[in-house]
């Protein structure tokens, strides 16, 4: 079989450019082979494990001699198994090329580093005459295994809340294993605190490793806090798997809203001091110039609300 540049290498740039089912990252080999002969094999980076893949073989002929028994023997590993063991090209003419595509199956639960070792033989012909030993060259194709997208999600926010305020209320999703389709995350804030910003929000693809940030503002309510107690928000990231099927990961974050102490530093650089609230762009000059009586007097209105507050524990003791 003689084989030259045409529909054969055609099919092989085809194959190389479409997507791979359950596969990411198209990666590619080179080598030099004796005599002029190039050799190219289209990998995918990432596969996810109990998925077939296909990985493409092209075969360049640039030397002067025709090439005989271009073979390529695939050995097979608990994570990567061929579908054939080799592949034998007849010959390939000065100048020809061969392309072909050769699909491969990743072991269920197979997750981690492998290599994919292909065996590379060829006779070189001169002068009519083949050598009595082919040439021989081992390549190694790296692919990563996973298993099913892993996504964790993180909040950050104050650990406690009080009051008449504002406070910053981020989310991070981020998928360490693979792409996620369809991704929407919604946030959920409970009763009697007001949420500025979308609670949902909604992605067509993100890519592995890829973090998505939201970031909103939660306000609390108007009046006093008598005694400290928890607010859940919940996080609920649900996705597309790879069989289509739908997928969620969820997490709830409990902050403590208390009361208000004298002074309170708000997320925004704010201060309260008291009943009082000194913005962010108010200078330093302008704090230190509260009258003393506003302060005493703001002092003296705490005390009364402590002595109110403990009167009403020891009237509910009785």
């Amino acid at each position: 079989m003689v084989v030259r540049h045409g529909l054969p290498l055609l099919l092989a740039a085809v194959a190389a450019a479409a997507p791979l089912p359950a596969a990411w990252g198209e990666e590619v080999v080179r080598r030099a082979m004796e005599g002029g002969v190039d050799v190219t094999i289209t990998h995918p980076g990432s596969v996810i494990a109990g998925t077939e893949f296909a990985v493409t073989i092209l075969v360049e002929n640039n030397g002067w001699e025709e090439k005989r028994d271009i073979r390529f023997g695939f050995r097979p590993s608990p994570a990567l198994v061929p579908s054939q063991d080799e592949l034998v090209i007849g010959r390939v003419a000065e100048g020809g090329s061969f392309g072909e595509t050769i699909g491969f199956g990743a072991s269920a639960g197979a997750e981690g580093d492998y290599f994919l070792n292909v065996e590379y033989s060829q006779v070189l012909v001169r002068g009519g005459e083949a050598p009595p030993d082919p040439f021989r060259a081992d390549v190694a194709i790296p692919i990563t295994v996973m298993g099913e997208p892993r996504v964790s999600i993180r909040t950050a926010a104050p650990e406690s809340i009080f009051p008449n305020a504002e406070f910053s209320f981020e989310v991070e999703v981020v998928s360490g294993d693979a792409d996620l389709r369809e991704l929407s995350v919604r946030i959920s804030p409970p009763e009697g605190i007001e949420f500025r910003g979308d609670t949902l929000h909604t992605f067509s693809n993100v890519e592995r490793g890829e973090a998505v940030r939201i970031r909103s503002e939660i306000v609390t309510p108007q009046g006093e806090v008598d005694a400290q107690h928890s607010l859940p928000f919940k996080v609920v990231a649900s996705y597309k798997d790879r069989q289509g099927g739908e997928a969620a990961e969820s997490e709830t974050v409990q902050l403590t809203l208390r009361p208000r102490t004298f002074m309170e530093i708000t997320s925004d650089g704010g201060i309260w001091i008291g009943g009082v609230f000194v913005a962010p762009y108010v200078s330093i000059g302008t704090i230190i110039g509260i009258p003393a009586g506003a302060i005493l007097s703001l002092l003296v209105r705490r005390a009364r609300w402590r002595r109110r507050g403990a009167g009403r524990r020891r009237g509910a003791g009785r």
